[in-house]
């Protein structure tokens, strides 16, 4: 159950990022909130960040036991704790951010995910 609760919170992260992508004006809930639009330089930056955030995904449901491993077992804890522990310090990265949308948004999310990577990898 953590494994889904995880993964729907990261996929939200996942739609917003494809809408920053998309060139909505988001870019404050992310980089510390250095740009409204983001460039489209960056934004390809971001296009390969969305394809690991689905691959991570995919990992948590497969640690959850929800779909069948791709990796062995120990190689998909080894990339779902990778994980948590990214997403620990993304939140806090998010937390001490310029940005208040950045802070407020960003934060939580990442921060209930980093959880439930945290608990579906141990």
């Amino acid at each position: 159950m953590i494994a889904i609760i995880g993964a729907s919170i990261f996929s939200i992260v996942i739609v917003l990022s494809f809408l920053i992508i998309c060139g909505l004006p988001l870019g404050e809930l992310t980089m510390g909130g250095q740009y409204k639009v983001f460039p489209k330089k960056l934004r390809i930056i971001l296009m390969i960040q969305l394809i690991l955030q689905m691959f991570f995904v995919v990992i948590i449901l497969q640690m959850g036991g929800f779909i069948p491993l791709w990796f062995s077992d120990n190689t998909t804890k080894i990339i779902c704790i990778v994980m948590a522990v990214y997403l620990s310090f993304n939140t806090v990265m998010n937390f001490i951010s310029k940005s208040k949308k950045e802070k407020h948004v960003m934060t939580p999310l990442s921060a209930i995910s980093a959880v439930c990577f945290w608990i579906t990898a141990l």
